[in-house]
């Protein structure tokens, strides 16, 4: 029999379904739930919209935290043709408000635990409709505008005679809200075609199979996070579903008990286990395969990831929302070109500019652009941004992503991180990249994380602050890392000021937020 290739994101979990319908598609605080489960709710949810009104290119928001719930509405909304777009439950009511109303959304699907965020950004939504609420809604405030609807309910098969709608690749399948540079979170279009293909792209590189386990410790809202069910679905996998990584003996708890075989993480959660690793031996056999994106992994973290994962593969990746994924390390370079990114990954083309748009030698600093299916479509409403960031290609009607983001390439053409476009330094008359400085400090034994910023100087231009946390029982000087930096880099890249931190100010996707760290100025003591 010959197989049908997959176009639409819904068809994934129609044919894990098939082949396995009693196989555990997702486990969440203890429970669960079969591929046949997951099908059935997801076309009951399907129907319920339907029923309602909604029609195809409709958006409905899911606000909650990672669950059953979340997974059931976004392969719920997908089989519907609507536009799913996940928010952070850690987004508070201004910004959700917005995002609400800037993408139209018709439909809120949320939990009773948020109402009090709830009742302050529902009160100036202009298109909502329908709110449907996971667990108890009596408690929650009634709005005349739209209607308040139990989860429950809507995933019960009531008998609804519906047509299902004709969905085609090129529809839209996602928005995936990312922070902008003017403050207001920006929605990236993604199609069924690009999103399926991206999840393909992924699952063939990362090496994945119907036998693997992942783990998600990232919100669904991240697309990182994201795409841990869009894969795991696909290959007709297992996905232990995680809160977030707040509460680590629980997670620790649990990756001994389901063994998960696949660990996707970000630098910050890696600092936290190294540290447990060099305090008590923190250590997981089962991992096979562990990830890392969102920001550049030191390095020096390798060694120590090595005694935390004794059995997997390391893979060192660069991304952004606009296209999902960018390009990979092979896991058998990663001794060998340990601070590179890696290539493109299968059926995309990666080059450098420069910033007037020429080609770059070898070994030159440039700005990295992306060519393939994976491209978003643009930002929705946002046309000038839009423009800023996707270039016309070489064939008529095609868009090339501009990252903005600095890499060199080597004679083999492997991609070396240099940094954001606006992460880059201004120094005397030099340009610095903070990764060269952040990588340099790394080095310094007791160092847990580093993040380093230019400030305004009326002097230089801008000077080099270094923000650090250290590991227990380390103390270093301001004077020791100027030291090990002089030792290593030009005499413009040495940091004019070093800060201590207890912890690093960290956004909802558990990066190092260099927004908050601008607000700490170098002149004040620091509180512990």
């Amino acid at each position: 029999m010959i197989s049908i290739p997959q176009r639409l994101l819904g068809e994934a979990l129609a044919r894990s379904a098939k082949n396995n319908p009693s196989k555990t598609a997702i486990i969440v605080k203890e429970q669960e739930y079969s591929y046949g489960l997951l099908k059935e709710n997801a076309e009951n949810f399907a129907r319920y919209l339907i029923y309602t009104g909604i029609k195809k290119g409709d958006r409905i928001a899911i606000y909650m935290d990672n669950s059953w719930q979340s997974i059931v509405s976004i392969y719920g909304i997908t089989l519907s043709g609507g536009v799913f777009l996940v928010i952070n439950p850690q987004t508070k009511a201004d910004k959700l408000k917005y995002i609400l109303n800037d993408c139209e959304a018709k439909i809120l699907v949320t939990a009773n635990t948020l109402k009090s965020e709830l009742a302050r950004a529902l009160e100036e939504t202009k298109h909502l409709q329908e709110v449907i609420i996971a667990g108890d809604i009596s408690s929650i405030k009634k709005f005349p505008h739209f209607k308040l609807t139990n989860f429950e309910n809507s995933i019960q098969n009531n008998g609804q005679n519906v047509v299902f709608p004709n969905i085609i690749p090129n529809d839209l399948a996602a928005l995936i809200y990312t922070s902008g540079s003017t403050g207001f979170p920006k929605g990236v279009m993604m199609t069924h075609q690009s999103m399926v293909f991206t999840s393909w792209s992924l699952i063939e590189y990362l090496r994945l199979s119907e036998n693997d386990r992942i783990i998600l410790i990232l919100p669904l809202a991240f697309d990182y996070g994201l795409y841990q069910l869009l894969m795991s679905v696909t290959i007709g996998g297992t996905l232990i579903v995680e809160q977030s990584f707040i509460f680590t003996a629980s997670i620790y708890k649990n990756i001994r008990k389901y063994k998960p075989t696949v660990f996707p993480g970000v630098p910050t959660v890696y600092a936290m286990m190294i540290t447990a690793n060099k305090e008590n031996g923190l250590s997981f056999d089962c991992i096979k395969k562990i990830t890392n994106t969102a920001a550049l992994l030191p390095a020096e973290f390798i060694p120590d990831l090595k005694k935390i994962f004794p059995n997997a593969l390391i893979f060192k990746m660069y991304g952004l929302t606009e296209c999902k994924r960018a390009c990979y390390l092979e896991p058998e370079l990663i001794d060998l070109k340990p601070a590179s990114v890696g290539k493109a990954i299968p059926g995309t083309e990666v080059f450098l500019l420069s910033a007037e748009g020429n080609p770059v030698p070898v070994g030159e600093p440039g700005i990295l652009h992306i060519r393939g299916p994976h491209v978003m479509l643009g930002y929705l409403n946002k046309k000038e941004l839009s423009a800023e960031m996707l270039k016309e290609g070489k064939l008529p009607g095609e868009k090339i992503l501009c990252s903005n983001d600095w890499f060199k390439m080597d004679e083999e053409g492997f991609l070396y991180f240099q940094g954001r476009n606006d992460d880059i330094i201004k120094t005397r008359g030099e340009k610095v990249s903070p990764v060269e400085i952040e990588n340099i400090i790394y080095k310094i034994n007791g160092i847990k994380e580093v993040a380093v910023l230019g400030v305004p100087d009326a002097i230089m231009g801008e000077s080099i602050l270094v923000y650090v946390t250290l590991h227990d029982a380390i103390q270093l000087t301001e004077k020791e890392i100027q030291r090990e930096c002089m030792m290593h880099l030009e005499p413009f890249m040495i940091p004019q000021k070093v800060i201590f931190l207890p912890e690093m100010p960290k956004s909802t996707n558990g990066k190092i937020d260099k927004k908050e760290l601008k607000k700490i100025r170098s002149d004040e003591p620091v509180k512990s």
